[in-house]
């Protein structure tokens, strides 16, 4: 058994990866024990990831608010789904998608993905769009 206490800082997501504000507090990174990353990510009202896909997958879990996440349909469209607290969201292995918060709701998940033989974890693409976001 490893016990981390807490103590660990917030940290304002970077504008490579989010638009508008985002807070993350990381739970876990991968390592030799384990492959498995898991961070809780906080979103303002209107704040999203940029698209990005994961090369294991992953699972969101909603703890707070009123979100959406969306995946890139096959037809090049896009495919938004409300997610509210309780939910969980399983993204596909390389399925491009982006999650955030909607405009007037905060929200919050713990997002889990998985390491792949490299050690890569998310692929990070361009930002999403006013017209790919709901308002």
């Amino acid at each position: 058994m490893k016990f981390s206490k807490s103590g660990g800082q917030t940290a304002t997501g970077p504008t490579d990866w989010f638009t508008g504000t985002v807070y993350i507090d990381g739970i876990r990174n991968p390592d030799e024990q384990s492959a498995v990353g898991c961070a809780h990510v906080r979103f303002t009202p209107g704040a999203r990831t940029a698209w990005h896909h994961h090369p294991k997958g992953q699972t969101l879990y909603v703890t707070d608010g009123i979100g959406y996440v969306a995946r890139r349909g096959g037809d090049g469209g896009t495919e938004v789904q409300e997610i509210r607290p309780g939910d969980v969201i399983y993204i596909e292995p390389d399925e491009e998608h982006w999650h955030g918060a909607t405009p007037d709701r905060f929200m919050a998940h713990v997002a889990i993905q998985e390491a792949d033989e490299s050690g890569q974890v998310v692929t990070w693409l361009e930002h999403v769009s006013d017209a790919e976001y709901p308002s």
